[in-house]
């Protein structure tokens, strides 16, 4: 017996979305598979939120921060990261959201989620050309920051605990580690 699973396109999921087939269920699209999203706990929102308001302080009217705000990527997929640092303003995204060429880079929480953020979201961003990736490992208290794209991959992977960071687009601004987790 050949078992063969459909695959959505952004298209088909869109008019799925506008149906309200999804409205009880956080779900993502990932390469075609809509997969269903961990729930947030409390650790996972607060740090979340106050990293965005962190950043949002940081770069001030140089990039919007999206939380938990679909991206559309190639491939049939739109995630969800829980953070996204966009091309401002936000008003660019009435008709579509971001898309690779708006991102700066996204950052995920994982508290349940680590081996789907650092594998196949990671995948899923890195094919897309998404420059940057950050991971804050909040179990590990330790920030994997990916970056130095090229062909589909992340040539550089970071794994964080104290100090500083910088993001590639925005070399002048200084992250400090444990704002994001601690």
């Amino acid at each position: 017996m050949t078992v063969t699973l459909y695959k959505w396109t952004l298209d088909r999921y869109h008019a799925a979305i506008d149906a309200g087939l999804f409205d009880d269920q956080p779900v993502e699209l990932l390469k075609g598979d809509i997969v269903l999203m961990a729930p947030e706990r409390e650790p996972h929102a607060c740090y979340s939120s106050d990293a965005a308001d962190y950043l949002r302080g940081l770069l001030g009217d140089r990039a919007s921060v999206r939380e938990t705000k679909p991206v559309t990527l190639p491939d049939d997929s739109e995630p969800v990261p829980d953070l996204a640092i966009v091309q401002p303003p936000h008003r660019r995204y009435l008709d579509h959201h971001p898309y690779p060429e708006d991102i700066f880079w996204l950052i995920e929480y994982a508290n349940t989620t680590l081996a789907k953020d650092v594998g196949e979201k990671k995948q899923v961003y890195a094919e897309s050309g998404i420059r940057e990736y950050w991971v804050s490992d909040l179990k590990n208290a330790q920030l994997r920051v990916f970056r130095d794209w090229m062909n589909g991959t992340y040539q550089t992977e970071l794994t964080l605990t104290t100090g500083t960071v910088s993001p590639l687009a925005f070399p002048d601004v200084v992250v400090e580690v444990r704002r994001l987790f601690s």
